[in-house]
């Protein structure tokens, strides 16, 4: 009896085809600090999103429906920032992964978000996070 020959698979067969979408320095309003003088007005907040997009095996046909829309991830980082005060920038950043990672086809959040006038002698304090959904593989 011949031995059976297994050839192995080609890694474009195995390996995800996966999609950068971004969201750069995107500045909004929001109410944010532990501190008392931080409720007393909306501070500057800058958001840089980067998610990992599952490709479909369906073709794009140059379709909007057919991908994660940037335009959507903005319009939930202004809706998220305007929701109401959070005392952490930590809070900020789980809210608006978990509205990112909402959507199937992503499988991975990396989100930073900085105060921009916190700190008078910093440009920017803040925080980066990376989340990947529970139920979907890294």
């Amino acid at each position: 009896m011949q031995p059976r020959i297994v050839y192995p698979r080609p890694a474009s067969d195995i390996t995800p085809r996966i999609r950068q979408v971004f969201v750069r320095d995107l500045v909004v309003p929001c109410s944010i600090g532990a501190y008392r003088h931080e409720r007393s007005a909306p501070q500057r907040v800058r958001v840089n999103v980067n998610l990992a997009v599952l490709e479909g095996d369906s073709p794009l046909d140059d379709q909007l429906a057919h991908v994660v829309s940037y335009e959507t991830v903005v319009e939930g980082i202004r809706s998220v920032a305007q929701a109401g005060h959070i005392n952490l920038v930590e809070t900020l950043a789980e809210r608006i992964a978990a509205l990112c990672l909402a959507d199937p086809r992503v499988r991975s959040a990396r989100v930073r978000v900085e105060k921009l006038d916190a700190i008078a002698d910093a440009g920017a304090v803040g925080v980066e996070i990376q989340r990947s959904s529970p139920n979907r593989p890294r």
